[in-house]
Order: structure tokens, then C-alpha cells, then sequence
């Protein structure tokens, strides 16, 4: 199935959902603790986060950390967890507009236990990519390359497609590697609060996926980052899953 059939599917399935909206106050806030927890360990399963699921739900739930893993894992849940909450605000402010502040932000929350002087602060020295001939762009090149993403975003906003733009905005943002370390992460988070805001479907990328979203990433590199790749394609698909998941837990039949 090509992406425009994938988008079309999406869609209708979307307003079909629409029917069972809106929840009640409990039902979001249970929805919501759910993604967090989830999301959370799916994002940092896929950087090395040694965190199992049971163990990063007990860490943000009861603040319990886990004997003999490294602290460093606790720190990412936590601030993930933190950035996530952010996240989830922003895409639901109905005055919320994109700015590259915005991207900084969630960098900060994320990383600000892990390195406070690192943490919203774009990287001033050349990076690489482990496992990829990819090379970042050069550090002093980073800030004018950020501010001319945020700028697409916006102006892009409330025309293209909100998988497609959500897709490049995440390929954009890790082919500039902005920050020293953290950039898959907060990449996820700024595709999630893109389809939040829109009104689709948290993506929590599992770990068994690893493989074939890194494909995908590496495959829209080669085609220019351009809106629509492989990348698309891919996150169109877990959008699909995930509307799954949202009408399996609500018990709502989806259309044939």
C-alpha cells in the first residue's frame, strides 16, 4: 500500500474515532499516564536504555529506581517523562504556536538531568553517527539550520498533511543532529506533539522495529529529506497501529 492509500486510511479511520470523542476527564488523564509511561520506554528502548517497562513504570510512578542499572538510565526516563508532560501540553494549547524555542525546550527537559549545561543548548562541536557513513552538518552551520526548520514548520503548519509534515520534521531534525546527545528522543517528541496538536494518534516506535526505522530514516537521507520518503511511510503505518491500540482499549469496532 502506497502512502497516499496508508494517509487515506488514516483519515477515515480518524473520523470514525471521532464518534467516541470526546472522552471523559478520567479517560484522557488514564490514557494519558498510559502513553507516558510507554512512550517513554519505547524511545529510550530504541537508544539502549537498559529500562524494561515494568521498571520504567515503576521509576515514574513510584519514584523507585532499579538496583544494579545505570543511574543514567533512571535520569532519561525521568526527563523524558518531564519533556513528554511539555509535550503533551503544548499540542493541546489551542493558541499554541510552533517556534523554535519550542524544540529547545524539550531538548531541556529531557536532557537536563542527564548534562544542565548541555541541556537546550545546541552542540558546538562536530558530531557522528554510530553505524552510518551520514556526517552531521558542522556545529557553527546548526543554528541557522534550526531557525530555518522551525521556520518551515510553521509556515508548513497548517497545509501539508500532518503525518507527512511530523515525519519531516523528525528526518530534518536528526539529519542536523542539533544536540550533543539526545537528538532521536526529542525528534520523537516534536513528530508527537506535530500529530497531537492535528488530532492523530501518539507513535510509540517498539524496539523490535529498530531495524526498519532506521531503514527508513537512512533511506530518506538519500532521497533529500523530502516531505513524503520512506520515513513517511513508516510512521504513517505505526499511526495505523496506533489507532489499533486506541480502538482495541475503547472497545470501538473500526470500519471495514
Amino acid at each position: 500500500m502506497d502512502l497516499n492509500a496508508i494517509l487515506e486510511r488514516i483519515d477515515k479511520t480518524k473520523e470514525w474515532i471521532s464518534i467516541r470523542r470526546p472522552l471523559s476527564q478520567k479517560e484522557v488523564k488514564e490514557l494519558d499516564a498510559y502513553f507516558r509511561i510507554g512512550t517513554t520506554y519505547t524511545s529510550n528502548a530504541l537508544e539502549g536504555n537498559s529500562l524494561t517497562l515494568t521498571e520504567t513504570k515503576v521509576l515514574l510512578e513510584d519514584g523507585l529506581t532499579v538496583g544494579g542499572k545505570p543511574l543514567r538510565d533512571s535520569y532519561e526516563a525521568v526527563g523524558h517523562a518531564d519533556a513528554y508532560d511539555f509535550m503533551l501540553e503544548a499540542a493541546r494549547n489551542t493558541q499554541f504556536v510552533f517556534s523554535e524555542e519550542t524544540i529547545m525546550r524539550l531538548h531541556k527537559l529531557f536532557y537536563q538531568k542527564i548534562d544542565e549545561n548541555a541541556a537546550g543548548v545546541y552542540r558546538d562541536t562536530q558530531v557522528f553517527i554510530t553505524g552510518t557513513e551520514y556526517v552531521p552538518p558542522p556545529p557553527e552551520e546548526v543554528p541557522a539550520m534550526m531557525k530555518k526548520l522551525a521556520e518551515e514548520l510553521a509556515e508548513k503548519w497548517d497545509s501539508e498533511h500532518p503525518v507527512k509534515l511530523a515525519a519531516y520534521a523528525h528526518q530534518r531534525f536528526v539529519d542536523i543532529h542539533p544536540f550533543e546527545d539526545g537528538n532521536g528522543r526529542t525528534a520523537r517528541l516534536l513528530m508527537n506533539l506535530i500529530l497531537i496538536n492535528k488530532g492523530y494518534h501518539i507513535v510509540s516506535i517498539p524496539p523490535v522495529l529498530r531495524h526498519e526505522y532506521i531503514s527508513a530514516i537512512s533511506a530518506g537521507r538519500r532521497g533529500g529529506s523530502m516531505i513524503g520518503g520512506a520515513l513517511a511511510k513508516f510512521i504513517a503505518e505505526c499511526e495505523v497501529e496506533a489507532q489499533k491500540d486506541y480502538c482495541r482499549m475503547f472497545h470501538i469496532k473500526q470500519e471495514a
